[in-house]
């Protein structure tokens, strides 16, 4: 009952925050500079004052801001993101186009960089002044201060002069046809360049979280009491210790899930990705209110739900929090 009840109060608090960002997003985005009208008006070579007034009129941004605000709200409550002002497409639809591609980009560079980084991390914890962990740090400190723009940058210059093996472009060969294995493989190999930039920065991060974690859990009492029994080093690390120093890399991959997502936007462009982050990246330059502010609500709904997984995580990891 008291976890029911915590995992109630938590999904109240989510709601109210998601609402509370959607307003500030809301008033925000149309503070901002520009006008779509007159952006959709230069993109299609010029258009009449008369036709300018009449999308304002269909577009509704012709009323105050307030009453904008409220039929945008009362849109969002009934599952309704709006119609795009450039694509001409319900944003929900555009959303959907792209979601897939941006969920195999995000969680498998997620994925990637915690498995390996965690055992970059223990691995330079177990002798912390041999070669090998004075390795990892220094690689370690290059990913942390490499922008993701300018890896992604850097390696397509690499594979797309210097050794052309991998594709630098896109989700699929121009020639792709048919579905099966061969597509599936298709779409692994054009993700290794844009997941590798993407991870390698939050790869740095866990595994010099995850080598602190681990030298502070290998000088605990419990882990001297595990090597008086004769147990291994191996058990000792990978049973007793790596269990308890996870605890802080969980923590911070839950609470970094939403600057994952934003890293996307920058890896989508430069590898020209089909997913959310290209999406987002062209309605800013188009002021395509409806489709920025449907983005901005999923992203805002993924940050919320990462915490409260986050959160379930600690209790299936820690078992002293399932009896608190």
């Amino acid at each position: 009952m008291k976890f029911a009840r915590a995992l109630l109060s938590r999904l109240l608090q989510g709601i109210a925050l998601v609402l509370a960002v959607v307003v500030l997003n809301f008033v925000l985005v149309h503070a901002a500079p520009g006008d779509p009208v007159a952006t959709i008006a230069g993109a299609s070579g010029g258009m009449s004052p008369e036709l300018m007034a009449q999308l304002r009129t269909q577009y509704g941004l012709d009323k105050p801001l307030p009453v904008q605000l409220g039929v945008y709200l009362d849109k969002v409550l009934h599952g309704d993101l709006g119609y795009s002002y450039f694509f001409n497409q319900p944003v929900s639809h555009l959303v959907m186009q792209r979601l897939s591609a941006t969920l195999l980009l995000v969680l498998s560079s997620v994925l990637f960089a915690f498995v390996l980084g965690t055992a970059l991390g223990v691995l330079s914890a177990r002798k912390p002044n041999g070669l090998l962990s004075q390795c990892i740090t220094v690689l370690s400190m290059f990913g942390f201060a490499a922008p993701v723009f300018w890896t992604g940058i850097m390696l397509m210059i690499l594979f797309a002069s210097v050794v052309p093996i991998l594709p630098v472009s896109g989700m699929h060969a121009i020639d792709a046809s048919g579905g099966g294995l061969k597509a599936a493989v298709d779409v692994l190999y054009h993700l290794v360049l844009p997941m590798t930039s993407l991870s390698l920065i939050y790869l740095a991060q866990y595994s010099r979280l995850a080598r602190s974690s681990t030298l502070d859990v290998l000088g605990s009492d419990f882990i001297r009491t595990a090597r008086a029994k004769g147990l291994s080093d191996g058990v000792v690390l990978y049973k007793h210790a790596l269990r308890n120093a996870l605890m802080p890399v969980i923590t911070i991959l839950g609470m970094q899930f939403g600057n994952v997502l934003s890293g996307a936007i920058l890896v989508e462009t430069v590898f020209n990705w089909p997913g959310l982050g290209r999406l987002a990246f062209d309605s800013v330059l188009r002021r395509d209110y409806p489709t920025i502010l449907g983005l901005l609500l999923l992203s805002s709904i993924v940050v919320v739900v990462m915490n409260l997984l986050t959160d379930l995580c600690y209790r299936w990891i820690d078992p002293r929090m399932r009896t608190s």
